[in-house]
């Protein structure tokens, strides 16, 4: 059975780089069905990259094989993995913390190593810099058609020695809950944390509730106010702020019809904290 091939990568579209890679796939094998996660991550930000895997992996059957590709140290002496989860996906990208989100939602059940020198697109031996075509679309093709298995895949590397990313865990501290800021949703401008559902749940929050929020970058406040706790954005007027559990299940911040992280100068990353607190 084939499987699916899914690309994400910061190519962005305006150019041949993301149809390049669907060739190679192609090339492989015609019968592989070949969707995109987003090409639109952030040049260069391999934290998003690693938050946007972790938003979509669970959605596709078990046996998918994610490429995914935002690389600055391509060409460099980064290693280039297949990571399996624990869930039966796999994943094919450079070693260099893009599979940290991954790893600690989900688990890596094991991981190898792909010869760079030999397990690449034939021709492509004099190519330093896409690697996106050249070694990860490529295998990851040849994984997903069923030309190899996993463990054909060059050497085994120990799961602990990949590269991770650090991570601001959510926590109450007291009547505060605080939090990570991981990721904007990109095309409204709200502001998604690390705050997971039930740990909210357990922190007392109902709807109605009113919050003080404060927003750090690099443990600097750059935004605080008073923020109503609600379901969904038609509970508050247009124009007005408030405090939601977004599509997944962590604590988000919006404005209805508008964007919190432009109209408030903010952003998202492991840089960016949050602090919430309970009203006396």
């Amino acid at each position: 059975m084939k499987e699916a091939l899914v690309l994400q990568t910061d190519f962005g579209l305006n150019d041949g780089a993301v149809s390049t890679m669907y060739g190679v796939a192609r090339q492989v094998d015609p019968e592989v069905t070949v969707a995109d996660l987003t090409h639109g991550i952030t040049p260069f930000n391999i934290f998003e990259g690693s938050f946007r895997l972790s938003q979509t992996v669970k959605y596709w059957p078990a046996g998918t094989v994610f490429v995914s590709v935002v690389d600055p140290g391509v060409g460099s002496k980064r290693l280039s993995l297949v990571a399996k989860l624990k869930t039966g996906h796999y994943v094919v990208t450079p070693d260099n913390g893009t599979l940290t989100h991954l790893d600690k939602l989900y688990g890596i059940e094991a991981v190898r190593v792909i010869d760079e020198s030999i397990d690449r697109l034939p021709g492509s031996e004099k190519s330093a810099t896409f690697h996106g075509r050249d070694i990860y679309v490529y295998n990851g093709a040849r994984l997903a058609g069923g030309e190899v298995t996993f463990d054909q895949i060059g050497e085994e590397l120990p799961v602990q020695d990949i590269v991770r990313l650090p991570l601001n865990p959510a926590r109450v501290e007291g009547n505060k809950i605080l939090g990570n800021v991981d990721i904007t949703d990109v095309n409204f401008g709200s502001l998604w944390t690390n705050i997971d559902e039930d740990l909210w749940e357990d922190f007392g929050a109902r709807y109605g509730d009113v919050f003080n929020v404060s927003v750090f970058y690099e443990g600097k406040r750059v935004y605080q106010a008073k923020l109503p706790y609600y379901k969904t954005f038609a509970d508050v007027k247009n124009g007005e702020t408030l405090i939601y559990v977004n599509s997944v299940y962590t604590v988000g911040i919006a404005i209805r019809l508008g964007s919190m992280a432009t109209e408030n100068h903010l952003s998202a990353g492991q840089h960016w904290t949050i602090e919430i607190e309970k009203e006396n």
